[in-house]
């Protein structure tokens, strides 16, 4: 599939298209350009989910607009699109790693509290995305961000 495997799915009648790029990381705006392009998807249609080392485990944080704050994944996608005035949907995995060890605390495995805690995380975080769906982005922030 061209730079990313993509799931077509429908909430309440909503063509909802999921994606996942295949690229690099720090290449993933590449995937997201094409896609929304393809599909003639507007840019308010848009919400791209990260993980986040800045921010507690779990923890979800949605914004309208804002800077890659050092996601290279952002990055790529505000450089791509031309702007950082898209929504971010993003997902805390905390720092706790020792320094230089960065990219293998990301890749690696959960500890036992966060696997305990991740479905329920994650139950809300599909919500949330439901919601933007649905209810749109004002809404879902209201309603999501910090838990």
């Amino acid at each position: 599939v061209k730079l990313g495997t993509v799931a077509e799915v429908k909430i309440k009648g909503k063509t909802v298209f999921l994606l996942k790029p295949n690229t690099y990381m720090n290449l993933s705006g590449k995937a997201i350009k094409f896609w929304l392009d393809k599909e003639n998807i507007p840019l308010e249609n848009l919400l791209v989910v990260t993980d986040d080392l800045n921010i507690p485990f779990g923890t979800i944080r949605i914004k309208a607009k804002g800077s890659d704050g050092g996601h290279n994944g952002l990055k790529s996608t505000q450089q791509l699109l031309n702007t950082a005035d898209y929504a971010r949907f993003r997902f805390g995995i905390s720092d706790d790693f020792k320094k230089g060890k960065q990219v293998d605390y990301v890749l690696g495995e959960w500890d036992e509290d966060e696997k305990a805690k991740l479905p329920e995380r994650l139950d809300i975080a599909s919500e949330a995305v439901k919601s933007f769906v649905l209810s749109g982005l004002a809404n879902t922030m209201s309603t999501y961000n910090g838990k």
